[in-house]
């Protein structure tokens, strides 16, 4: 590197020389003579031409490349290819060196592996200067680019161990904001699919830099708790193991060796959250290791159970906590055996016990599967990346993305058969229709509950590891809304949200061929125009929206021809637009008779400045009664409509016509009674609807004019039209339906 004038701190020197070491020590070997010639020419022209230096926060990124590919070796067990990806992406990216040359030199695979890099960080710097981690998630762009990475794991662990260096340059950086953003980045999206990956080593640490980054002051505790107890634990740990090794040693042939591991400071902050607790009461706080070397990989699950015998035969086991993932291994590849049992003193500790190749899956995840030949890894691999492409691909909003692809980030999995004897791994908390969706999609979606063992469950059953379920379906089930908060796996999620689509979609046909015919029968064309306008004056975002709006009959048809008609009334009539509301007659009514409340004895209504004795009718859109927030507005042929405060078309109508906005209030007491819709949803159960007519009958100077309600799959959904006085008479009504055992949601 002689010429090299980029200035660094003692720090970043020192890391530099010692990654240069390593570089020719144990990098070097991975190389034939001219590539690794090839590989000193081109970085040191790209040293020379500026490729190397450091960005506008400071980071080099010599020292960045370097160091990613000794953590591509080290914890992720990648080599030559990939290696060479983190380490020439710069030269490619500024064009310094032709992609053929890279080509001439290395070949095609390390070729593909730097134009998927290039792209990635090309993509990456336009992202530095926006302000937060979610908006590199909102873009369609980067979202796509992801996908096709994802087509090679190896694109995507190289963007992970470079993204794990920078946190690791970043210590000291004055840049807060920057450091913030790059955490964020790692916490939201990186370090879940270091975990999804297998990654353990990276995403632990990953897990600790991010606690370290943003709360520091918690981080440095649980680290000077952790220093002050350092010798007591490991006192306590060799106390286990010595008794335990000798007696291994003498008792079997198994060459081996034991050691013992603390969990990480993130990890012992997470336990600490959740189970609201102090670092003394943590049993588990660390971990007892044994690692058998067993070349013969028929022999190994057999070595770990005599491994198991000895441990469980000198300290009592807790059946509860075993975990075997021997049998049926992670999807991530994870394999162990993992038993808890009472140590001296009867101090609770975890004992694992894995083979040298397990323990570099373990670490290193599904790469290192790689490093051992006849391991065929391509289904977990396959497993894995078609779960974070159902993430990307679907899941519209960032915050979708960043909840699903976290998912099972702290859980635990448990394994579930059916009765022909297929193994399901499904994370903890799973339920009967994960299991459904996890067999096929059409079986969720037609999911009605389950047998396990012998006794029928619903569908919101959590599932236990050994359980033999079969699963029990309907073809008049169909997806429900409340099923999201049913299941646990992001791939049910998705298969629900993409099932109520097209639900909606379907439903949507309906209510637009309603419309349609009731506008052909008062021989009115649609104006499309038009029709588009009053469904974004109605609070729909789509039409399709509106149309399933119509077919639910959470819209009334007559209300929506008559704001139709409404709508076009100033262009049928032609009369010009005034700018005042005192140009308009307000003595003058446009209610029909049907809803025109004349004032009798002390006035209900106080409309503008104190006029009273007026006329008035009440909006169909949103129902106003006595007690809400009113304004009136004053119509094309003087009439006044009044609304709710908070409606959408009264906030629509005053954009555009503010000098026709009256204010209104509600006075004296209520003389009326008023038609109110409420929609309620519940279990369809066995008298439920008597029991919410009984319920109303029975409050006073409130009556129930209709009810319809439909049923499907275990639920009802319904629309119950009642005359009420006022809105404490209404509340009163909706808080009492509510607690009607079976309903679900009531709204107005």
């Amino acid at each position: 590197m002689t010429g090299y004038k980029e200035t660094f701190t003692n720090e970043e020197l020192q890391r530099l020389r010692d990654v240069v070491r390593y570089m020719h020590s144990d990098v070097r070997a991975l190389f034939t003579g001219k590539e690794w010639l090839d590989l000193r020419r081109l970085v040191h022209l790209g040293i020379r031409s500026g490729a190397y230096g450091k960005d506008e926060h400071g980071v080099s990124q010599l020292l960045l490349s370097m160091l990613s590919c000794r953590a591509l070796l080290e914890l992720a067990g990648l080599r030559q290819a990939s290696m060479l990806s983190v380490m020439l992406y710069p030269m490619a990216e500024r064009k310094i060196v032709p992609i053929d040359e890279i080509r001439r030199c290395f070949g095609d695979d390390a070729t593909r592996l730097i134009e998927g890099m290039t792209r990635v960080m090309e993509m990456y710097h336009e992202h530095d200067r926006k302000s937060d981690a979610g908006s590199v998630l909102e873009d369609e762009n980067f979202r796509k680019l992801l996908l096709s990475m994802a087509e090679d794991i190896r694109v995507i662990i190289c963007l992970i161990a470079t993204r794990y260096v920078l946190m690791q340059l970043l210590n000291h950086n004055p840049d807060t904001t920057y450091r913030h953003r790059i955490t964020q980045t790692c916490q939201l999206l990186y370090t879940p699919m270091a975990h999804r990956l297998g990654l353990y080593s990276i995403k632990r640490e990953l897990e600790d830099m991010t606690l370290k980054y943003e709360d520091r002051a918690t981080f440095d505790d649980i680290a000077r708790q952790l220093q002050q107890t350092k010798l007591s634990r490991e006192a306590y740990m060799q106390a286990f193991i010595e008794p335990l090794e000798k007696r291994l040693r003498d008792t079997t042939r198994l060459n081996f060796h034991i050691k013992g591991r603390t969990k990480s400071i993130s990890s012992i902050h997470h336990k600490l959250e959740t189970q609201q607790t102090s670092l003394d009461k943590i049993y588990d706080l660390f971990a007892i290791r044994i690692i058998i070397d067993e070349p013969d990989q028929s022999k190994e699950k057999a070595d770990c159970w005599q491994a198991y015998s000895i441990v469980t035969d000198m300290y009592q086991p807790n059946p509860k906590r075993l975990k075997d993932w021997l049998s049926i291994p992670k999807s991530n590849g994870y394999e162990s055996l993992h038993i808890t049992v009472a140590g001296p003193d009867k101090r609770w500790v975890e004992v694992q016990i894995r083979t040298k190749r397990m323990d570099e899956i373990a670490e290193r995840g599904l790469a290192a599967h790689w490093l051992y030949k006849g391991i065929k890894s391509q289904g977990a691999v396959d497993q894995v990346m078609a779960s974070i492409r159902d993430v990307l691909e679907h899941n519209a909003s960032p915050d979708d993305v960043m909840k699903d692809l976290s998912l099972g980030l702290y859980r635990e999995e448990i394994f579930v058969f059916t009765p022909r004897g297929d193994v399901f791994k499904l994370p903890k908390g799973a339920t009967v229709l994960d299991l459904a969706f996890q067999i096929h999609s059409k079986l969720g979606l037609s999911c009605v509950g389950a047998k396990v063992g012998n006794r029928n469950v619903k569908i919101n059953y959590q599932l236990h590891s050994g359980d033999q379920v079969e699963i029990l379906t309907s073809p008049q089930q169909t997806p429900k809304i409340d099923w999201l908060n049913i299941v646990a796996t992001s791939k049910a999620k998705l298969r629900i949200k993409q099932g109520l689509k097209e639900i909606e979609n379907r439903e949507a046909e309906s209510g637009k061929e309603l419309l349609q015919r009731r506008f052909k029968n008062r021989k009115i064309d649609i104006d499309e125009g038009e029709l588009s306008k009053l469904v974004l004056r109605m609070g729909f975002k789509t039409q399709t929206q509106f149309f399933h709006a119509l077919a639910i009959q959470e819209i009334d048809v007559d209300d929506v021809l008559k704001a139709y008609d409404r709508m076009l009334q100033p262009t049928i009539q032609g009369e010009p637009e005034s700018h005042s509301a005192e140009d308009f007659d307000l003595r003058l009514s446009g209610a029909s008779a049907k809803d025109r409340i004349s004032a009798q004895g002390d006035d209900v209504l106080v409309i503008d400045k104190d006029l009273k004795g007026l006329d008035y009718s009440l909006a169909g859109c949103c129902h106003p009664i006595y007690g809400d927030d009113v304004v009136g507005f004053v119509s094309i042929n003087g009439g006044i409509r009044i609304h709710r405060a908070d409606c959408v078309n009264i906030r629509n109508l005053q954009e555009q016509y503010p000098y026709r906005i009256v204010r209104a209030r509600w006075s004296g007491k209520s003389g009326s009674q008023y038609s109110i819709t409420l929609r309620v949803i519940g279990q369809d159960e066995i008298g439920i609807v008597s029991n919410i007519s009984s319920v109303i009958n029975k409050e006073k100077d409130t009556l129930l004019r209709a009810i319809n309600i439909d049923t499907d799959g275990g639920l009802f959904r319904g629309h119950l039209t009642v005359m009420v006085q006022d809105l404490s008479s209404l509340n009163s009504l909706i808080k009492k339906i509510k607690a009607i055992k079976g309903v679900k949601q009531v709204e107005r």
